[in-house]
């Protein structure tokens, strides 16, 4: 198989990290991974932790450009990995097939979520990225519009409101024009 990054290398059977099958690109060393070669991986190690590496030994690549499935040809779809991180991997549905730039592994390792390949591909997975930078606009909207201390003194509040047994008579006290006037 020819490489679908480059168009270079030649895609060559390995182990990553002497773990799980899948292809290593000769030129670029990106890697091809069937997700079904890493779920039977990590279902005979249940127990196996891939340690948090914090410092990244290489940068990480990210192709911009459609990429196409080494085995059919078709475009692959790229999904983001976290809400942190702008990187996406390359997913071919048709076979699932991964596909990795180089660096990416060690990427993946360094977020934490290298034990959930097989994860990241799901519209739960996406969902909550999605979800996650949603709410990280929100705060940044509030904390341009409120000042970060006045943010930070709401949150506390309305964590305590959320807590009271008469939320409701207190939010009908403090939106009221004068709480003291049976007019409205």
């Amino acid at each position: 198989m020819k490489c679908t990054a480059c168009g270079q290398g030649d895609l060559s059977p390995c182990l990553i990290d002497g773990l799980f099958r899948a292809h290593n690109c000769s030129n670029c060393g990106g890697y091809w991974i069937l997700v079904e070669d890493f779920v039977a991986w990590k279902e005979n190690h249940p127990n196996f932790q891939f340690a948090v590496d914090a410092q990244l030994s290489e940068i990480a690549n990210d192709s911009k450009k459609a990429m196409l499935c080494p085995i059919t040809g078709t475009l692959m779809q790229k999904y983001k990995i976290s809400a942190n991180c702008e990187h996406k991997v390359d997913y071919s549905p048709s076979v699932g097939g991964l596909w990795l730039d180089k660096g990416e592994w060690q990427l993946l390792k360094s977020e934490g979520i290298a034990g959930a390949l097989n994860s990241l591909v799901t519209q739960t997975w996406q969902k909550k990225i999605r979800d996650q930078q949603a709410q990280s606009r929100f705060v940044t909207l509030y904390e341009e519009k409120f000042g970060k201390a006045t943010y930070q003194k709401v949150k506390e509040f309305r964590q305590w409101l959320d807590q009271q047994p008469q939320k409701a008579d207190l939010l009908a006290y403090l939106c009221a024009h004068d709480p003291y006037s049976a007019e409205k």
